[in-house]
């Protein structure tokens, strides 16, 4: 039989074009902070042109002989500072048209971070939104600086810094040629962070994008007339993976704007008829907590995820309260995102669980030495599934250590029940043993979340002479809290062990990526003695 993973074939590249014939006047992407829309017929125009001009900067695709090379190439990089705005769309389409790879990149890093990253991305052409102007010239004139590359800005109200992206692109809207590539090559690079905290870039296919996107249609049922409004940013696996491409690849919906703005969404959501919801916990605990909750329409949404974390029960009981269906998701960039599902007439004792694989992704629970544990004990969570990333860049080392032997090592702590649900108990290295025993701070976190008076918490292991480490609670929620109200609290729900036995309050708990409690810098402040 032939290997179609290897016949030259114009995959991506041809989404928005395929698309456009076959729903042209279907409304494919909304702008919520302009008001305008776009139908597919739109974006495939939108994309040729994009597509000239980034062949007019010497972006193209990976060399013919990369498709038997097993170190093969890339196609050229655009790199891409932005939030979410309609030309991430054109240029997301316009790579896969030409065969390059689009790098976005987040504009919360720091100028030492982004200088890294654009090293080892090495660019052809770096397309920047207006306001991030001076932190790409910061980049620029930084003397560590080595990769060399064309800028364009996406302007918005100000004095722009480099020719404007809007002026540079082609009048010319027609079809253009579709580079021929494989579902091998590489489509996205989105950084992810490293070992030692510094950003890698883990590369993503065709392959990769083609078939999370058949896992999130067939396991989470969507369909063409879906609408969701996006809450992730366009530098993230979140922004992508998780809905926008499957919904494009179906000729659905999505809106987008600049900000996370909660007011924003609960107006989509009753406006655009939104039918399905991804968002991090901490949006959706805004949501639920926000002046227009009760008095929002929310009947349209079919469905809604907690990705990026677990939300808490009483988050949980708010969304199920109005009617909708709210259960966990789980990914991350190296494997998919979407790796689980909840079955038809999943039971609530189940909320706690991620659910069942997807279709298309195989789950195990491994010990230290990669033997699978038995039902109901804690190892890490190892994933295999075509929608794997290819690997990090240029960083083999690690890249063996995450996907060396067919399984991508996660990181995460898991279990798996009788009836083949799956729990996320935390990432391995946050664990820690307290008198011989192992804690899991997520497990504490979810009893410690149900008290009245906490918001939100992070628990951190800290030395201890008796015990040798100890829990301490860092909360945010009302701070006339003490830990002996606590301790009361917690009794019947903890075992002694798992108890915090020291009690830290911030005003608000740092954040990293798309909302997503930052618990590194936690650890930093609250780890110690």
């Amino acid at each position: 039989m032939p290997d179609h993973s290897q016949r030259p074939y114009d995959w991506v590249g041809a989404w928005s074009e395929r698309r456009a014939r076959l729903s042209p006047d279907a409304v494919g992407l909304v702008d919520a902070t302009t008001g305008e829309s776009f139908t597919y017929r739109e974006l495939d125009e939108r994309a040729n042109r994009a597509a000239r001009l980034l062949r007019e900067h010497g972006v193209g695709g990976p060399a013919p002989s990369a498709h038997s090379d097993p170190e093969r190439a890339t196609g050229d990089r655009v790199a891409v500072l932005s939030r979410n705005r309609p030309a991430f769309v054109d240029l997301f389409f316009a790579t896969a048209k030409t065969g390059g790879v689009l790098a976005p990149l987040s504009h919360r890093l720091a100028p030492a971070e982004l200088v890294a990253l654009l090293n080892d991305v090495d660019p052809e052409l770096l397309v920047v939104e207006e306001p991030f102007d001076d932190l790409v010239r910061d980049v620029l004139t930084r003397d560590d600086r080595a990769f060399d590359a064309d800028v364009v800005s996406l302007a918005t109200d100000g004095d722009h810094a480099w020719p404007a992206y809007a002026d540079a692109l082609p009048a010319d809207d027609s079809p253009v040629e579709s580079a021929a590539v494989s579902m091998d090559d590489p489509h996205l690079f989105l950084h992810t962070g490293g070992s030692t905290g510094t950003p890698k870039e883990t590369v993503l296919t065709h392959g990769s994008i083609l078939w999370n996107s058949f896992n999130t249609i067939t396991a989470w049922g969507l369909r063409p007339e879906d609408v969701t409004p996006m809450t992730f940013p366009l530098f993230h696996t979140g922004g992508w993976n998780v809905l926008t491409v499957p919904l494009f690849h179906l000729g659905a919906t999505v809106v987008i704007s600049r900000e996370v703005d909660p007011g924003r969404i609960l107006r989509t959501i009753e406006t655009e008829s939104a039918t399905v919801l991804v968002a991090v916990p901490a949006v959706l605990r805004m949501l639920a907590n926000h002046d227009d909750w009760e008095t929002t329409d929310l009947s349209s949404l079919r469905f809604a995820k907690s990705g990026g974390g677990p939300a808490r029960e009483s988050v949980m009981e708010a969304w199920w309260s109005r009617g909708v269906d709210l259960s966990q998701g789980y990914g991350l960039t190296e494997c998919g995102p979407n790796n689980f599902t909840m079955p038809d007439g999943w039971p609530r004792e189940k909320a706690d669980s991620v659910g069942v694989p997807a279709m298309h992704v195989d789950a195990r629970v491994v010990d230290d030495d990669g033997d699978r544990v038995p039902t109901g004990d804690v190892g890490e969570l190892e994933l295999a599934s075509p929608h794997a990333a290819d690997r990090y860049w240029q960083t083999p080392e690690e890249t063996d250590d995450a996907f060396g032997d067919g399984w991508v090592s996660t990181g995460d702590l898991a279990r798996r029940d009788e009836d083949g649900y799956f729990y996320v108990e935390g990432r391995k290295k946050n664990m820690f043993v307290s008198g011989g025993e192992n804690v899991y701070p997520a497990e504490v976190e979810d009893a410690v979340a149900d008290h009245p008076k906490v918001d939100e918490v992070v628990v951190v292991g800290v030395p201890d002479d008796r015990w040798g480490t100890v829990g301490r609670a860092v909360v945010q929620g009302d701070e006339s809290l003490t830990l002996d109200e606590l301790t009361a609290f917690l009794d019947g729900r903890l075992a002694r062990f798992k108890r915090p036995r020291h009690l830290a309050f911030v005003d608000e708990l740092p954040t990293s990526g798309p909302s997503k409690i930052d618990r590194e810098a936690v650890k930093a402040e609250f780890g110690g003695t």
